[in-house]
């Protein structure tokens, strides 16, 4: 009896201890401006708004939250490193992660394949401006069984990066804009036969003094009328037409087309209505202003 009381002690103090590292690690948190939900004592969403602040120490902590399920880690998070991702390996609960401005290599990624339940990811300015990363590392994401949701946006993303996204035949919904991927890059898509929400945006406009070809044209319809699983399509930042956009008719399952500063006649909106009568259509004619914005960005 005396040995099962010691025992038990020895398990509530550990327990206790437990409770107020947690504790600690959140305290320690919201000084640095983060946003900590606490559940039962334990830290199960971290959100930072400016996590420019952040270093190797407060990754650590960070890696410490073993109940973790939301981790947002937005505004210039450029204390994230290939090193300081190693931390946050541990994550197992993790379901959401959303992170801006984190300066890891392809290599690096690897540090997130071992997070069972991370559903939810998100990259924004990820190793930019260019540093070489070109996404490759995303193969490695092969190994989480629940990972549906994707967003890659804002960085040197290219073809490589597009192949390896393909791997992903887990993934139900992928976003993508901003990047250097090409026409070639969005025919890997086909390969995500499981893609029920797809949100395509323009590639990034090199401002080197060499031109870069667009990455999203009434040409890349044709690959998306392939994607047979699409339910919900959203397009970004482009030139479209009629003739372009009625070969979406041959997806079955197509329910939303949202052409998000698109260049196109209304009149060619009215026949596209007509065309797809199962479909929900958005679309907002261009202000002179926003015109003017998107011509400058379909520049080569």
């Amino acid at each position: 009896m005396k040995h099962v009381v010691a025992w038990l002690a020895v398990g509530c103090f550990g327990l206790s201890a437990a409770v107020a590292d947690e504790a600690a690690v959140a305290a320690a948190l919201r000084a640095l401006g983060g946003q900590v939900t606490e559940t039962a004592g334990a830290v199960t969403k971290v959100s930072f708004k400016d996590c420019s602040k952040l270093g190797e120490a407060e990754f650590k902590r960070i890696g410490q939250l073993k109940s973790l399920k939301s981790l947002t880690l937005y505004g210039q998070c450029h204390g994230l490193t290939d090193a300081t991702l190693a931390h946050l390996a541990g994550l197992t609960a993790l379901e959401e992660l959303g992170t801006d401005g984190i300066q890891v290599t392809d290599a690096g990624l690897k540090h997130l394949a071992n997070l069972p339940n991370l559903r939810s990811a998100s990259f924004f300015h990820i190793a930019f401006p260019d540093k070489g990363f070109t996404g490759a590392g995303f193969a490695a994401f092969k190994t989480l069984p629940k990972l549906e949701r994707l967003t890659v946006a804002g960085t040197p993303f290219n073809d490589l990066g597009m192949a390896a996204v393909a791997e992903l035949t887990q993934l139900k919904e992928f976003r993508t804009w901003h990047t250097y991927q090409t026409q070639a890059g969005n025919e890997s898509l086909l390969k995500l036969t499981g893609v029920r929400t797809l949100y395509l945006g323009q590639r990034l406009r090199q401002y080197n003094g060499k031109p870069n070809a667009l990455s999203l044209d009434d040409r890349t319809l044709a690959t998306l009328a392939k994607m047979k699983s699409l339910e919900s399509l959203t397009l970004d930042e482009v030139r479209l037409t009629h003739a372009g956009l009625v070969q979406l008719k041959a997806l079955p399952n197509l329910k939303k087309l949202a052409l998000l500063r698109t260049d196109i006649a209304e009149a060619e909106v009215a026949k596209l209505n007509a065309d797809l009568p199962g479909v929900s259509i958005e679309f907002k004619p261009l202000t002179d202003e926003e015109r003017k914005k998107l011509e400058g960005m379909l520049k080569p």
